[in-house]
């Protein structure tokens, strides 16, 4: 496996274990993210939200660490992670009275506190996230009052208005109709190219194989780790979910196809 330098490793996990309940989650994961969109895929129960949610600090590990810009996630106070890592759960929960444009400037939070009040490249901030998640022209609802999908576009907008280098995002698609599901994809791409590092847990893997890399987990551990056009990794895809499916080029693309003479 490729070592990427420690100059542009924004999130590292060494030997990382997880137990939940007597159910080893992950066991002995390594692995590095740099700048760019990573997918993190596999099978029900492969481990993925858990990675996720312990790259975020919401999840403690019984063996290993993470590392947040070279120095363990422990050692970071909760609100210097917060302004660090922007977190999108898969089951994300606010208050449905909010108004659309005031679940969004929660993710300002961390940069100005509880107490502190928005300020004007707050404000900047949050209008520039709404506007890429494309949710600005309802701001002013009440959150109770949208479509799933609408919800969702709203708590993108509220993590992407953290405004940071680092995105970590659990099953982002929840809801999306495949227009907005890759209106996301195109939003994902923009960010990374900036340099933001993008982490998402996805299930479609046709949206996964647009990723600049791909990290697959089955039972807690790591399978494989690579680009979309890597051979090893499709044979990892293939395997981990039974021979239930092929990765077929398509033009410049790389698809799963339905296996279905297995």
């Amino acid at each position: 496996m490729k070592t990427t330098p420690d100059a542009v490793v924004s999130l590292h996990t060494d030997s990382l274990g997880v137990s939940l309940g007597s159910t080893r989650a992950l066991d002995a994961v390594s692995v590095s993210f740099e700048p760019g969109w990573t997918a993190i895929v596999g099978p029900n129960g492969a481990g993925k939200s858990t990675l996720l949610r312990a790259l975020a600090g919401l999840q403690t590990p019984h063996s290993g660490d993470v590392r947040l810009h070279g120095r363990t996630l422990s050692a970071w106070s909760d609100r210097e992670r917060a302004m660090r890592i922007a977190w999108l759960g898969q089951q994300a929960e606010t208050t449905g009275e909010l108004t659309v444009r005031e679940v969004v400037q929660l993710g300002r939070l961390p940069h100005h506190g509880l107490f502190g009040a928005p300020t004007v490249q707050d404000e900047s901030i949050v209008d520039a996230a709404m506007h890429d998640a494309e949710c600005s022209a309802w701001q002013t609802r009440r959150l109770h009052e949208l479509s799933g999908g609408e919800r969702q576009r709203v708590l993108i907008a509220r993590a992407l208005a953290v405004d940071t280098t680092v995105l970590l995002l659990d099953e982002p698609t929840t809801h999306l109709d495949p227009p907005h599901q890759i209106a996301l994809v195109q939003l994902l791409r923009r960010r990374a190219a900036t340099g933001v590092t993008v982490v998402s847990v996805l299930h479609d893997l046709a949206l996964a194989l647009l990723a600049d890399r791909l990290i697959v987990l089955d039972r807690g551990r790591l399978r494989a780790v690579g680009r979309s056009d890597d051979a090893t990794l499709h044979a990892a895809l293939i395997e981990v979910f039974g021979g239930a499916i092929r990765i077929e080029r398509v033009g410049a693309r790389w698809v799963p196809v339905a296996n279905l003479e297995r």
